[in-house]
Parts: C-alpha cells; structure tokens; sequence
C-alpha cells in the first residue's frame, strides 16, 4: 500500500490581506475619534505602512486593521508588526505579512515531528513547505493535532491530504 501524505504550509490569501486593510482604511476614515489626526493605513510595497499623529493612535489603527484581519479568517500570527517609531511629526508602524514557513521553523517543525511523533511517520523540507508522510493515516492524524497544539509562532495549514 502507498504511503500517505499532507503537506504543511504557510500561506495567507492576499486578496483578503487587501479586503481586509480596505476596511481598515474605510473605518479611520469614518470614525470620529480619528477625525483630524492624521491616521492612515496603506501598502507600502510588501509592507503595510501605518502613520498617525501619536503613538497611540498608531497602536489603535493597527488594532483596528488586527480586528478586519480576525474577520476575515487570517490568523495574527501571520502578521508581524514593529515598534512605533517617531517619523518627523508622526509616528509610525511597519508591518508585515509572513507567507511561507522560513527554514529554521521547518527545521523546529522537523524536530518536533522526529521527536514526538509517531514512528514511521517521515517529514521532508521542501522549499517553504514540509511534506509529511506515513503508511497509517492515523499518525498523519496524530502529526496534525500535534502541531496544532504545539506553540509555534506562525500560521500552518495542512493541505493536499491523501
């Protein structure tokens, strides 16, 4: 019998990145406690770029575009956002969105996988992805809950299961 795979990815859907930074923008524009303040939100090549005229106004637009992402169904883990820094008169707040799984968290999810998974189970990197492999979808199984309980600091999607 063939092994079974899935392969465990990092992905977020940019389409809902920019729906959601849409909104985000639309609500600052309209809410009053921002009126006059200078508050925007805005891509800045791969980066999203947020500007405001106090740090705290800054942190309350980036906890606003954080709610839009939640609504959409985009984890904040996938979400890394600097300090807010003095610019001149404004403060800002650079942040970006982590697609794809770096080699040293491939090399942590390796190790997690070798050393509390099941036996039998193999797990390969493959670019920014990982493929898992077993001869009993059970400890596939296993693998997945064991990495959904595991506390890592991105976002996994587990696809192409067969």
């Amino acid at each position: 019998m063939a092994d079974s795979s899935f392969d465990i990815v990092s992905k977020v859907d940019h389409q809902e990145a920019e729906n959601a930074l849409n909104q985000a923008r639309k609500e600052i524009e309209q809410r009053y406690d921002f009126k006059g303040t200078g508050a925007s939100i805005a891509w800045s090549g791969e980066q999203i770029l947020i500007i405001a005229g106090t740090e705290e106004r800054a942190k309350a637009v980036l906890d606003v575009f954080q709610s839009k992402l939640i609504k959409r169904g985009i984890s904040l883990k996938s979400l890394e956002s600097g300090e807010a820094f003095a610019s001149g008169k404004e403060f800002r707040i650079v942040s970006t969105l982590k697609d794809g799984i770096s080699s040293e968290n491939a090399k942590k999810i390796n190790k997690l996988i070798r050393d509390e998974g099941p036996k039998g189970v193999k797990s390969q990197i493959q670019g920014g992805e990982l493929r898992v492999q077993s001869k009993s979808r059970d400890d596939l199984q296993s693998v997945i809950a064991l990495l959904k309980g595991a506390d890592l600091d991105l976002d996994l999607q587990f696809i192409n299961y067969r």
